[in-house]
Parts: structure tokens; C-alpha cells; sequence
């Protein structure tokens, strides 16, 4: 059995469920023109992918094969419709904002690929931390792509003015092809550090 510190920390870098994995990639696009919204996106993700762990974990054992990915949706899908039920009662204005994409965590490869991979095999503790990890992970590369787009693109972060007035803003970053230029040079940084750091040890 890995330790806790393992099964949290593996997902925040080693194998990152974007820069490594190549998951919620789309969310990764959508939602980071503003730091804000990028957060609030990653709370409901995390939410999402931690109670469908340790749901999916503690119901492992009577959960029937043939049927195991249709009760996996029915979990992700109840929470998902809690969380995005929640925005549009207290975060009326963020939740217009992130649009269909908070529905749209029910498809993301990340909650049911932990749920398949992780939570079907483990206690509901391990469950709950590999969700916490993997969610953790999604959020770092999620605000940090969101703070350089909203930066550049605009010169703000959460709102408040970084650059110098004069400042016009760089388009590209407000468009989803300066979302992938970023990603992409997050997954080379990754990478690279992770290859030569492999190398080191042996």
C-alpha cells in the first residue's frame, strides 16, 4: 500500500493529470482568461473528484461489474449538478461565466479515470487522497496557466491592475491558442526537469 504522502504528491508533479497524463485539457483551454474563474473551476472539480473517490471506493464491493461505469457516472453526475447548483446560488456572476464547463466535469477523463484506475481498487482513505492529489495537481496548472493569460492578456490578476496603465494587452493570450503555447511550455519545463532528474539518480 503507497503512503499517503506518495499517493498525494505523485499527482502534483511526477505525473500530473495535465502536463503528463494529457487530461482536462479542454477545461485547461475554457476557463483560464481570469484566475478567479480558473479557481472557482478547480473547487468544483475538487469537490467533484474527491467525493466520487471515496463514494465509488465505499461502494467498490457491491458495485456489479457490467454496470460499474454507469454507476460511476450516476455519482459524478449527482455531484456535479450539487456543485454546479451551488455556483449559481452564491456565484451567480462566475458560474454564467465558466458556462457549460462545470457540467461538462462529468466528462472529464480525470474523475472517471481515477474513479476506473484508483477508487475501484482502494479503501475510501487512499480514495480520497488520490482524488485530493490529482485535484490539487489539475488546480496548480490550472490557475498558474490562467495567472500568465490573465497577466499578459490583459494585465490584471483577480481583477486588480498588474501592468502599467498604458499597457494594451496581448490578444493572443486571451485566445485559446495562447492557452496551448502555455501548456506546452509547462509540459516541456516538466519534462525536461523530470528527465534530467531521472537521469541523476541513475
Amino acid at each position: 500500500m503507497a503512503s499517503a504522502k506518495k499517493i498525494i504528491k505523485d499527482p502534483l508533479f511526477d505525473n500530473n493529470p495535465i502536463t503528463w497524463q494529457m487530461l482536462g485539457i479542454c477545461s485547461a483551454l475554457a476557463v483560464t482568461t481570469q484566475v478567479n474563474t480558473a479557481m472557482v473551476m478547480s473547487v468544483a472539480l475538487t469537490f467533484v473528484l474527491v467525493l466520487s473517490n471515496m463514494t465509488i471506493s465505499a461502494l467498490r464491493t457491491l458495485i456489479p461489474t457490467k454496470i460499474r461505469m454507469i454507476v460511476e457516472l450516476c455519482v459524478i453526475a449527482t455531484l456535479v449538478i450539487i456543485a454546479d447548483q451551488v455556483l449559481k446560488a452564491f456565484m451567480y456572476d462566475i458560474s454564467k461565466q465558466l458556462s457549460v464547463f462545470v457540467g461538462l466535469i462529468i466528462t472529464n477523463c480525470i474523475v472517471m479515470g481515477r474513479a476506473e484506475a484508483f477508487a475501484l481498487q482502494n479503501n475510501v482513505r487512499d480514495s480520497m487522497l488520490d482524488g485530493l492529489g490529482n485535484a490539487l495537481g489539475y488546480s496548480i496548472i490550472l490557475v498558474a496557466v490562467a495567472a500568465i493569460r490573465e497577466w499578459l492578456g490583459s494585465g490584471t490578476l483577480l481583477g486588480i491592475q498588474a501592468m502599467p496603465a498604458s499597457y494594451s494587452g496581448n490578444l493572443l493570450m486571451v485566445l485559446p491558442p495562447g492557452a496551448f503555447i502555455i501548456i506546452a511550455l509547462l509540459i516541456w519545463a516538466q519534462r525536461t526537469f523530470i528527465s534530467k532528474t531521472l537521469r541523476e539518480d541513475n
